[in-house]
């Protein structure tokens, strides 16, 4: 499997795509590296630690458990973190290795940027979802009660490593809620991606290795290439937040508990599809394919009892409004999207009608 570089104006690394590429951690360590922070899941340490510890070695590390879940996704959970790293010794030498899923990766990356002004990260995402969107890339951060992600930093990491062998003890609903970003990944960008994901969904939820590693490493090729060309979302990056518009605000309104992010980006995509439709910038034949695609990987759970009218107040807290107008990133061909503030209000609600009744 290939290594896909990932190069900012400060920063240039490898997310290597492998089986037992756990085994490989050590290599991205800078000689000079103190003791190393590894931040987990007691479950995801349990499953994975043994790898991990062995590809350390005699390296000195400490093991920080992270609760995890989107309500712990907190400012909170920073101060903790930076506070159990300061009484084992951290200094500007340590390194933080982020072992688990996007939210470990998002968390632990965040307390890396802030703790003393920013010490390295190694991300190694132990979840489909994590693999092919939050480990690449270098966005971290944290909610507020009022949005997703709105406090955090852009930190790219020493390396990232993508072990496709882990997905193998992912829970199937984990499992699904990933391909919804690899569903998302040809949309936007590249449609024999989106192809592949449409015409064999048995042998991707069968975990099929050639059709699945092809998916990922689609997609991470794909966000090394957005990063590389915009690593601060200035304008081609916000490509990625299709369907994270609708779906954080989904997020948001069921109190970070209901979803998981991926089943919400399902969402968010159903209703940017819509849209899109309503405003006459994808034909509704491509709509269609779109939204097959994305029920093929489903069901996620019930949206009943959702009011549309909250989700659509709640667009106005996302990080792509500028100046009180929401920007949307809506497809107008599979392998391509728009984005654009100029959207009919009463089409947006509509939109997000639309997909709380899929």
């Amino acid at each position: 499997m290939p290594s896909w570089l990932v190069q900012t104006a400060n920063s240039t690394y490898e997310a290597t795509i492998a089986r037992g590429c756990l085994g490989r951690i050590a290599e991205a360590l800078p000689a000079s590296a103190g003791t190393l922070f590894v931040v987990t899941e007691e479950r995801v340490w349990n499953l994975h630690g043994p790898a991990v510890r062995d590809a350390l070695g005699s390296r000195q590390h400490q093991v920080l458990f992270f609760p995890g879940g989107e309500v712990n996704k907190r400012l909170a959970a920073v101060e903790d973190l930076a506070e159990q790293m300061l009484a084992r010794g951290a200094d500007r030498s340590s390194v933080v290795i982020a072992l688990g899923g996007g939210i470990v990766n998002d968390v632990a990356g965040f307390a890396a940027a802030v703790f003393m002004r920013g010490i390295p990260v190694i991300q190694v995402p132990t979840t489909l979802l994590a693999q092919v969107d939050a480990a690449v890339g270098g966005k971290t951060g944290v909610n507020l009660r009022s949005g997703k992600n709105l406090v955090g930093s852009f930190h790219q990491p020493l390396a990232v490593f993508i072990d496709p062998q882990v997905l193998a003890t992912l829970p199937e609903r984990e499992y699904r809620a990933g391909l919804y970003e690899i569903v998302k990944c040809g949309v936007i960008r590249d449609a024999a991606l989106f192809r592949l994901m449409a015409e064999r969904p048995a042998d991707i939820l069968a975990h099929h290795a050639e059709a699945l590693e092809r998916a990922i490493s689609d997609s991470v090729r794909i966000k090394a290439e957005v990063v590389s060309a915009d690593e601060r979302e200035g304008g081609l990056r916000r490509i990625l937040n299709f369907g994270h518009t609708f779906g954080h605000a989904l997020e948001a309104e069921t109190g970070y508990e209901r979803f998981l992010h991926g089943e919400a980006v399902a969402f968010g995509m159903n209703a940017a599809v819509s849209l899109a439709v309503s405003q006459r910038i994808l034909r509704e034949s491509e709509g269609r394919r779109i939204l097959d695609c994305v029920a093929a990987y489903g069901p996620i759970p019930s949206l009943s009892g959702i009011d549309p009218l909250h989700i659509a107040r709640r667009l106005v807290s996302d990080k792509k409004t500028v100046k009180g107008r929401v920007h949307f990133v809506l497809p107008d061909r599979i392998g391509s999207v728009v984005v654009t503030a100029d959207v009919d209000q009463g089409n947006v609600l509509r939109a997000i009608e639309a997909a709380l009744a899929q």
